[in-house]
């Protein structure tokens, strides 16, 4: 049989109703069934690979026994046939375009970052954490051209490339540490809009702040790895405590939040979150978690 020329990658933890509709988006694909393989990598969860093969027969499952989403991404890439690798996260939705989009994009760079559209499930009342995140959560084309890293929840690369840069890292922020490896070895990064996938916004504070949490752990892990990188870290806590000064109005033009109720829920949740993840930043500063 000929190999597929695309692998698609999904780290999968405890979410089979997702994964499911995560699934059946991508067997709608404009590309050619026999064109990619779907891989998913699952990380422990509590039904195991049997889980997902009941739901999902018509797809590759693998074990992926260390946790962390970067190395179930690593399992599924090392038993990929593809000659290019798609990455996406459980919990998103591609549209139709998504493979054939991000895989065309290849041919203008060596590896790409597609777009997120977050949805909500009212644009007219969010919760304070919806609100957040539809206006600032995942914005790939600000990590691609500003701060050139891609999310690896859209992300294709070539499988030559990918192991010329080696897997992800566990326990950073695994995304961000990848790209850098791969800008360092001069490999050019490129943003492919119109490669979308869909992400539901968190609809509970608490699940946000247990995001941003293990977010500015893996960072400050990071960071660590950096000369003086107290006075950085010390800088960015400051910046990211005054950012709602140049931050409110983002919201304001926002059509993902329509009307005065859910404008006013986005700005006082921009206040708390970005006064939280400073406050968190010091606290982890004189509190440094174990490597």
């Amino acid at each position: 049989m000929t190999p597929p020329s695309v692998s698609i990658i999904i780290p999968h933890y405890n979410d089979l109703e997702q994964l499911a509709s995560c699934l059946e988006s991508l067997r709608r694909q404009t590309v050619p069934r026999a064109r990619y393989e779907i891989i998913v990598a699952d990380n422990n969860s509590t039904g195991g690979v049997a889980a997902v093969q009941r739901i999902a027969p018509d797809v590759t499952v693998v074990s992926a026994p260390e946790q962390g989403a970067g190395p179930a991404r690593n399992v599924g890439a090392e038993i990929a046939q593809g000659a290019y690798l798609a990455f996406i996260d459980s919990d998103c939705v591609a549209d139709k375009d998504w493979l054939g989009e991000g895989i065309a994009a290849l041919e203008h760079f060596d590896y790409v970052g597609g777009q997120v559209i977050t949805t909500v499930i009212s644009r007219e009342d969010p919760t304070l954490a919806e609100a957040f995140e539809a206006v600032f959560a995942f914005n790939f084309k600000r990590y691609i051209e500003k701060e050139r890293f891609s999310g690896s929840g859209n992300l294709f690369v070539p499988r030559a490339i990918f192991r010329r840069v080696g897997g992800f890292r566990a326990r950073v922020s695994e995304d961000m540490e990848w790209c850098r490896r791969a800008n360092a070895m001069g490999f050019a990064l490129g943003y492919a809009e119109r490669a979308i996938v869909y992400h539901p916004a968190r609809r509970e504070w608490s699940e946000l702040i247990r995001r941003w949490d293990r977010f500015m752990v893996e960072d400050i892990r990071l960071a660590k790895e950096n000369p003086r990188w107290q006075i950085k870290w010390i800088t960015h806590a400051a910046v990211v405590a005054i950012s709602p000064l140049g931050h409110w109005m983002p919201i304001l033009r926002s059509h993902r939040l329509i009307g005065f109720r859910a404008k006013c829920r986005g700005l006082l949740a921009l206040l708390r979150i970005r006064g939280y993840r400073s406050y968190r930043m010091i606290f982890l500063l004189l509190h440094q978690p174990r490597d």
